[in-house]
């Protein structure tokens, strides 16, 4: 669910990724200050882009600090302060804790279950904070339940689920821009699910887990992910359509180049490494195949042709079973003795 929304850092000048990098990092430390270390553990890039978004839009007074942190004390990093921060802040604990429930329920996974643990007190601050969102996630997610347990395969009543409430979670303020904002979030929220789907079908497939894309299976390589494609490129359109009606000048250029770049960043990583194990898997079975092949036609290789003489078949020299004697030389032995007992 997370970690689709980023930049193509190729594309970005230097001083446009180090913008990128201040808010990542005012993230991570806001969500430390207002819920601690659990929470900074729930530190993704989709609600940087939120953050990012709403700053451009709104442009609130912004500070722009440098601090060490755990992971990199070994220098200063520069980080961005400002109320947008703990409202994503504020929404990154909402959605992680979701997100945690959610693999609980499916995997039952016991560090994640933990993990939830750990968060819940967080997530009630912030859905007491924010009620219409928290219950439009809530909602939302337990009708995506529902329609998963049912086995619903229908493409868009699925991922508008996840779309819902990333609209609502794109409202900070209901004001002009909320149209515009909830478009972006239904969107984005649409392409974020079907991508999280394609990623994960082949090994539900396998558990026998539900996933959307299941009946694609095999999708690479296929006219099936063409057909998946069209549909990403759909959400995608709608969402930077949505994003270039917003007034939005600073920062402007970042968030294109994730719009129109960086989502697609992962969807090739995705394609290149599918076919890489396909391409691997197939050149296994064929050595397997060959070497079965090699191994019965050394078998065969390995029979002479019988001897015109005493019609004995003749072997090729090798390590016989009569005292480690070479076999070879023990049938010509051997059938010299019986020419001489002929003769006799």
């Amino acid at each position: 669910m997370f970690g689709y929304i980023y930049v193509n850092e190729q594309e970005l000048k230097l001083k446009e990724f180090a913008a990128y990098r201040s808010f990542y990092c005012g993230l991570c430390r806001n969500l430390h200050l207002r819920y601690g270390r659990p929470a900074q553990m729930m530190l993704n890039y989709d609600l940087t882009f939120l953050a990012l978004l709403h700053t451009g839009l709104y442009e609130p007074e912004t500070k722009t600090e440098e601090y060490r942190c755990v992971p990199h004390p070994l220098r200063k990093h520069r980080m961005i302060a400002n109320e947008v921060m703990d409202y994503a802040a504020d929404m990154s604990v909402l959605l992680s804790w979701q997100k945690l429930q959610d693999d609980w329920e499916d995997d039952h996974s016991y560090p994640k279950r933990a993990a939830a643990a750990l968060l819940h007190k967080a997530y009630e601050q912030a859905a007491q904070r924010w009620p219409r969102q928290a219950r439009s996630v809530e909602e939302s997610i337990r009708r995506l339940h529902e329609a998963e347990r049912q086995g619903l395969h229908d493409v868009d009543a699925v991922s508008g689920l996840t779309g819902q409430f990333l609209a609502e979670v794109y409202v900070w303020k209901e004001d002009a821009w909320q149209d515009d904002l909830r478009a972006m979030g239904f969107y984005l929220g649409k392409f974020i699910y079907l991508i999280d789907a394609l990623e994960d079908a082949e090994r539900d497939r396998r558990k026998g887990s539900y996933n959307l894309f299941s009946d694609y299976v095999p999708i690479w390589g296929t006219p099936r992910e063409a057909q998946i494609r069209d549909m990403l490129m759909d959400m995608m359109t709608e969402a930077a359509r949505a994003f270039e009606r917003l007034p939005v000048l600073e920062h402007a250029e970042i968030i294109r180049n994730i719009l129109y770049s960086g989502v697609w960043c992962k969807y090739a990583a995705l394609r290149e490494r599918a076919l890489k194990k396909g391409r691997e898997d197939a050149a296994q079975k064929d050595e397997g195949a060959g070497g079965y092949a090699g191994k019965r036609d050394s078998r065969r290789r390995h029979v002479g042709k019988r001897d015109s003489r005493n019609g004995h078949i003749r072997r090729k020299p090798g390590r016989g079973r009569r005292h480690g004697k070479k076999t070879g030389r023990w049938n010509r032995s051997r059938s010299h003795v019986v020419r001489r007992k002929q003769g006799e």
